[in-house]
């Protein structure tokens, strides 16, 4: 059983951009979505795609279990373009090793633009790491913030975004 263990955070600036180690762009789709479960394709770069399956979040919220598998590129493609709900996700990941943990960092585009948020994946719900002065509020606990709500509900569709 795989279980994957996230917590999101917001950024307070653009300092963690001189610390990236690599990127990676990425687009995927939903197949499925509900709050038990959600099921999804992802392309990244040009030549690796995922079909990854999540349970909904277990215990405190930043636990869930995640199967993912390896598909062609070509026919991961076609399920974005054919089968996936609409619009998918498009961004670019970024990669920061401190100490022993990894940060995945997503610049969203399309009608996620403006958004950037910081992952981090624990080998445990209680394990302890360094907060790096560019972290800000951490948001695990916002589901807003999840790719498949954000596919559902753009960043740039939140009131809190729009001009009056």
């Amino acid at each position: 059983m795989a279980l994957e263990i996230e917590r999101k955070f917001l950024l307070l600036n653009d300092d963690w951009r001189s610390l990236v180690n690599r990127s990676q762009r990425m687009q995927q789709g939903y197949l499925s979505k509900g709050e038990q479960r959600s099921v999804r394709v992802r392309v990244s770069g040009d030549d690796e795609a995922f079909l990854n399956i999540k349970s909904a979040r277990q215990g405190s919220g930043i636990s869930r279990l995640e199967f993912e598998y390896a598909i062609p590129v070509n026919e991961a493609r076609e399920i974005l373009e054919s089968v996936a709900l609409k619009p998918y996700i498009d961004k670019t990941r970024f990669y920061i090793q401190q100490d022993e943990v990894c940060w995945e960092i997503d610049e969203f585009y399309g009608d996620n633009q403006g958004l950037i948020v910081a992952e981090i994946e624990l080998p445990a719900e209680d394990y302890s790491f360094a907060r790096p002065d560019w972290l800000g509020k951490e948001v695990s606990d916002d589901p807003r913030y999840y790719n498949m709500n954000l596919m559902q509900m753009p960043f740039n569709q939140w009131p809190e975004n729009q001009c009056d």
